[in-house]
């Protein structure tokens, strides 16, 4: 680890960035966001300097790069809504991958590292469970498919020109900073957890999309990582990458799958509320279970996740809506 280093953290004022941005602290590094603010929050960028503007911006992209003499960056800007890139495609091959590419180009040598935010939406449907990294990579929405299009590139990168990279492929990221300096604030917000807690604080009806799935209640099955672990992961693939020991994706999950139900009825327990919901539709795109294989990661990062039993998860998560 080269204490003071500045990382360059794209998309660093949203909800995983700026909790990776605090973990990179924590660890001695200095993080540069870079942020158009059209999902993230100035508020949230607390442990460095900010730039407002787009990745795609290359002389600003070469600017900041220069100014903090920057070697390494973690790349989370991206639209990164399932249901939205089935209604607005062109948005997310717009901003996943073509802004992404533009910003790419400032990073084809051997002098940079990039961890990469991608997902277990570039698996699509699995064919076995727990989903391991070797799984076919067929993403059934176009969020998962710009997420792998940057994959691939990143390894085309890797072989010609040396770039060193990681790609994350994390699952639910859930809950909020332990010690409330961080949190989800999205706006619309369409994840469940502080969906299923906003019901529970005001007495209103959440929606389940689709209670027909081939599960033991009929809801989806999904797997909850603490946001808090993903970021240490990131700092931690960071290191591994920066010694040429990289190329590789890895997953980030617990390995521990929960129900739209479960969820609900740990949040009743978090909350001492009974919680409504009312059943819509299945929105096009959802797999009904996705649970992770996080094995390579805890074998090659030496990651283990501190935070993510449900319980903490539940808790942190209404601690920082409580607070806010």
């Amino acid at each position: 680890m080269n204490l003071n280093e500045n990382v360059l953290v794209t998309g660093g004022a949203g909800y995983i960035g700026s909790h990776t941005c605090k973990a990179l602290a924590g660890y001695g590094y200095h993080p540069v966001v870079i942020d158009n603010l059209s999902t993230g929050h100035r508020e949230l960028v607390k442990w460095g300097p900010f730039i407002e503007g787009d990745i795609a911006d290359g002389t600003l992209v070469k600017k900041t790069m220069e100014k903090y003499n920057i070697s390494s960056v973690i790349h989370f800007a991206a639209n990164a809504y399932v249901g939205e890139s089935m209604e607005n495609p062109r948005k997310y091959f717009k901003n996943n991958v073509i802004h992404s590419l533009h910003f790419l180009e400032n990073l084809t040598s051997e002098k940079y590292t990039v961890i990469f935010s991608s997902s277990c939406a570039t698996y699509g449907l699995p064919e076995k469970l727990p989903l391991d990294e070797t799984h076919p990579q067929k993403p059934i929405n176009p969020y998962g498919e710009s997420k792998l299009f940057i994959e691939k590139t990143l390894e085309w990168y890797h072989r010609i020109h040396g770039l060193n990279y990681i790609a994350l492929r994390y699952f639910n990221a859930a809950g909020a900073d332990p010690d409330g300096e961080t949190g989800e604030w999205h706006d619309p917000e369409t994840h469940l957890i502080p969906n299923v807690l906003k019901a529970a604080r005001q007495q209103t009806p959440v929606e389940i999309n689709g209670n027909d799935f081939p599960t033991n209640d009929g809801t989806a099955i999904r797997d909850y990582i603490h946001v808090s672990d993903l970021a240490e992961a990131h700092v931690l693939a960071l290191e591994k990458a920066r010694k040429n020991d990289n190329g590789r994706a890895y997953n980030l999950g617990s390995g521990k799958g929960y129900s739209i139900m479960e969820i609900i009825k740990a949040a009743e327990k978090i909350s001492g509320e009974n919680i409504k919901f009312v059943y819509k539709s299945r929105r096009p795109g959802d797999p009904p279970e996705l649970v992770a294989s996080a094995d390579r990661a805890k074998a090659d990062l030496g990651w283990q996740p501190k935070f993510s039993d449900i319980d903490t998860i539940m808790g942190t998560a209404w601690q920082w809506m409580e607070k806010n």
